[in-house]
């Protein structure tokens, strides 16, 4: 008697793939069963890399943020794929859909937008998931939109610390801001256009004048660096251009401590102030500002006195 064994969704089979490159057709094997996470370009299709075409070519599904995004850059390398969209408004019903096709032995490459996937998008979770299942995962390094303006920054890259986006509303910023201005390291952090210039002048009165850059199109026919300390950038920001996407860069603190002058000293009082009492702000700005205890309790207690009677 014979027995049938069915063969799953996707068992290997033949597997005809491939990309094209300066105009030559490239054969493509099928990968392996597991989550591959490709780096694609962040504006220049030409920075893709050799090893994440054949994935996307040789995968079974390619999972990515926006599928006509991504169907742009497959179609510009000749690349036939099945696209299922990821991102952080389906990924809670996406993710068990993903799970199930790779215990059925499938390839998926997930991909952003642009950059490095898991990099301020909702990838790291099902990375997590994905690990838990025990399915492989591989990383396929290449564009980021970070290590390219950190780089092109002028600015030291021994230690930085990745922000991503501000909170949107001034308060929220600038008591964000308070907790970063802590940080000795090179500080890096997405902006958009729209609140670039709100954004400049809370950096300044937060952190002071440290040097600092906008990167602004990276990649792109458009690229702009600015490189200038914050103060100066800040009086000109309602003259930069607001189009395209933003990465700022931001010097770490001075060596003699990174003290701040009076207009700064008030602002982070100010804000240290709304979060807690006198006592935690005093700390706070003691620590960052480099002044003596007694001058800032006393600022301290004028500026709540002052604001409490306006």
């Amino acid at each position: 008697m014979s027995v049938h064994i069915p063969r799953t969704k996707h068992a290997p089979a033949a597997h005809e793939a491939s990309f094209i490159v300066a105009g030559q057709q490239v054969s493509a094997p099928k990968i392996t069963a597991g989550l591959y996470l490709v780096a694609t370009p962040i504006g220049n299709l030409g920075d893709i890399t050799l090893r994440a075409l054949e994935t996307l070519a040789g995968a079974d599904i390619v999972a990515c943020e926006d599928t006509r995004m991504t169907h742009r850059l497959l179609e510009r390398y000749g690349i036939k794929a099945s696209l299922t969209p990821y991102h952080e408004h389906n990924a809670a019903a996406a993710r068990p859909r993903l799970l199930a096709e790779l215990a059925q032995g499938a390839s998926i490459a997930l991909v952003s937008d642009a950059g490095t996937p898991l990099i301020s998008d909702p990838g790291f979770k099902l990375v997590r998931e994905v690990c838990a299942a025990g399915h492989t995962v591989t990383a396929l390094p290449g564009p980021s939109s970070v290590l390219a303006a950190l780089s092109l920054a002028a600015l030291p890259t021994d230690r930085f610390f990745f922000e991503g986006f501000l909170p949107p509303k001034q308060t929220g910023r600038r008591a964000r801001l308070t907790e970063l201005a802590r940080i000795d390291a090179t500080l890096v952090m997405f902006e958009t256009g729209a609140r670039l210039a709100d954004s400049l002048r809370d950096l300044t009165d937060i952190l002071g004048a440290r040097d600092a850059a906008i990167c602004r199109e990276l990649t792109k026919l458009h690229e702009e660096i600015r490189r200038a300390p914050l103060d100066e950038l800040a009086v000109t920001a309602d003259t930069l251009e607001t189009r395209g996407e933003f990465v700022l860069v931001i010097g770490p603190p001075s060596a003699d401590g990174g003290k701040l002058d009076d207009d700064a000293l008030d602002a982070l009082l100010r804000t240290a102030l709304t979060q807690g009492s006198v006592k935690d702000a005093v700390a706070h700005a003691v620590e960052l500002s480099g002044r003596p205890r007694r001058e800032i309790y006393a600022r301290a207690l004028e500026l709540s006195k002052h604001d409490g009677e306006t």
